[in-house]
């Protein structure tokens, strides 16, 4: 098993192309480790041995933190054995210590890909042109195939958003485990749901954006507008309407402007935007 394929070993001169390139390709797990430590010497072998099970659906990469200490350094590591997954040049989970094997199987399968993301993948692009029926028969079938894929329950969440029916939508998101509702697909959804019933409310058209004109201390109109605008992908604009509702109107809905922009936030992820707004809502609630 030493000298498997799925299985290296990573120095200075190969890091970059097996762990930062080569997770754009395949996901890449980065096993820490050190030869006095006891657990990494437990652990080491399970990795190996699903290493060498699953055939390539993932790489490990063995870092020695006595001698890679700089590699190490990178990503804080103070204690090992910790295990981290890269997808596309970045780390995008971890865990630590010597896990159950059964434990660290589930921990995979939640990152690697399966059969039937082919399917979840076919279903997005049906519904990228309008296609929802098509969509859903793809997703349903999957899903009777692949009970356990969690992409499919959120590609049929995606497909009750475009048909109108976010309640449907977000009963679909509830079933998800709970770790997945962190990942930012989930939260992205969730909050264009969120702002979608919003947006229901501020009658045809532009209504909203007629209301705020006449009467632009009318916080409800200013934060219907801000819900269409999110689903229009102004979220800008979005922002700064319903931060004047922070500044001049903050108790209107029971403090609805903070906390829709909070879930903003949420859904826009690392948008430079982001950094911006946060700081001007900052500086207006202190």
């Amino acid at each position: 098993m030493a000298d498997s394929p799925f299985v290296i070993e990573i120095n200075d001169e190969n890091y970059e192309q097996v762990v930062l390139q080569g997770s754009h390709r395949v996901p890449v797990l980065v096993d820490f480790w050190a030869s006095w430590c006891q657990p990494c010497q437990i652990l080491m072998p399970v990795l190996a041995r699903l290493a060498e099970e699953y055939q390539g659906r993932f790489i490990l990469a063995k870092i020695n933190t006595e001698e890679q200490q700089a590699i190490a350094a990178q990503f804080g590591i103070r204690s090992i054995p910790n295990v981290k997954l890269f997808r596309a040049g970045k780390p995008v989970d971890e865990f630590a210590g010597a896990l159950p094997e059964h434990e660290i199987r589930a921990f995979l399968d939640r990152h690697l890909p399966r059969a039937s993301d082919g399917a979840v993948a076919k279903a997005g692009e049906r519904l990228s042109v309008g296609d929802t029926v098509g969509a859903l028969a793809l997703l349903e079938e999957a899903r009777s195939a692949d009970p356990d894929n969690p992409r499919i329950l959120l590609g049929m969440a995606q497909v009750q958003a475009a048909n109108g029916d976010p309640e449907a939508a977000e009963q679909t998101l509830d079933q998800l485990p709970a770790d997945e509702q962190e990942k930012p697909e989930t939260k992205g959804l969730r909050g264009q749901l969120f702002f979608a019933r919003i947006a229901k409310d501020a009658g045809p058209g532009d209504a909203a954006a007629r209301r705020v004109a006449e009467f632009p201390n009318d916080s409800e109109a200013r934060y219907q507008l801000a819900a269409q605008q999110v689903a229009s992908n102004d979220v800008e604009n979005a922002m700064d309407n319903l931060l004047m509702i922070v500044q001049k109107d903050r108790k209107f809905g029971d403090d609805a402007a903070r906390l829709a922009l909070l879930r903003l936030f949420d859904m826009l992820g690392d948008d430079p935007a982001v950094t911006r707004y946060r700081a001007r809502m900052f500086n207006l609630l202190h």
